[in-house]
């Protein structure tokens, strides 16, 4: 079984951040300073809850009992019980600070619960419910940090959040089919497949013809959008949190071109951020593009 881990905190949760590759800044150093240890506290919990669904090799059983076991001690966050586990102590007074909603970090562990157990979608309906979970709670808790929780940044919000899931399902097509055993994760919308004609053995035996690329470029394509409804909260967002967050809308914008520019090969040409996209992420978050 692999062993879940509870690192030291502050450092740790800094260290966690900095040493996990991510197509889109986490913690950095743009954040104002009396908001970073925050955030880099929520992203320690939710990068071990991600890691307890999907590295290693336990059993499903041994990782649902781990995640009930973070779920359980945010319960005792929410009841204003001390919880038992340093992380969640150190959590808790994140929580306590900065009034977050407890609910949304539920959320996140459904959300990993369900990766554990689910591996196919019948429609793009469920795939937006694991977004809602997955990724849109992220977006609000950083709303919350920030003082800007309004309907109209929380919409904003889950549309850049819900975006760039869907732009990180199709740049993994290829990993995500190899998790999960030999059932292997396919996060794409089922019923589309079968309408385009595009099987999982297509996905496997990495299909690339007329068909599959017009799939895939529907799925970009709407991602793009979802992304582009959203980009006005990087310029409602004052000073260095509208700058973070516009470097993310800009790195998911760069994503999506190496997307479209792939035609569908993500086999052979899975995006990465490289220093001359780091470039024009920067420009663009600077002229507020």
């Amino acid at each position: 079984m692999q062993a879940f881990s509870k690192p030291a905190q502050s450092q740790a949760s800094l260290t966690l951040a900095k040493t996990h590759y991510e197509n889109f800044p986490v913690a950095s150093v743009l954040l104002p300073a009396h908001l970073r240890h925050a955030v880099t506290v929520i992203y320690q919990f939710a990068r071990e809850a991600d890691d307890i669904a999907d590295e290693g090799d336990a059993s499903e059983a041994q990782r649902l009992q781990a995640l009930q076991t973070y779920e359980d001690e945010l319960l005792l966050i929410q009841a204003y019980i001390r919880p038992s586990q340093p992380l969640f102590l150190e959590l808790q007074q994140v929580i306590r600070t900065h009034k977050l909603d407890v609910e949304l970090l539920l959320d996140l562990i459904q959300a990993f619960k369900q990766d554990v157990v689910k591996t196919r979608y019948g429609n793009f309906d469920e795939v937006l419910d694991y977004c809602r979970r997955s990724a849109n709670p992220v977006g609000r808790l950083m709303l919350q940090l920030y003082g800007s929780d309004t309907p109209q940044h929380r919409f904003w919000s889950d549309q850049i959040c819900t975006a760039l899931q869907l732009i990180n399902f199709y740049q993994d097509i290829a990993i995500d089919l190899k998790k999960h055993g030999a059932t292997g994760r396919i996060y794409l919308s089922q019923d589309e497949m079968q309408a385009t004609g595009i099987s999982e053995q297509d996905l496997r035996q990495q299909r690339l013809d007329n068909a599959w690329e017009t799939f895939f470029m529907h799925n970009v394509q709407r991602a793009e959008r979802m992304l582009l409804t959203g980009k006005p909260l990087g310029r409602a967002l004052p000073g260095r949190i509208g700058f973070e967050l516009r470097m993310m809308i800009a790195g998911g914008e760069r994503i999506l071109h190496q997307l479209k520019s792939c035609r569908g090969d993500i086999y052979h040409h899975r995006p990465t951020l490289k220093a001359y996209d780091w470039l024009l992420i920067l420009l663009k978050a600077l002229f507020k593009q």
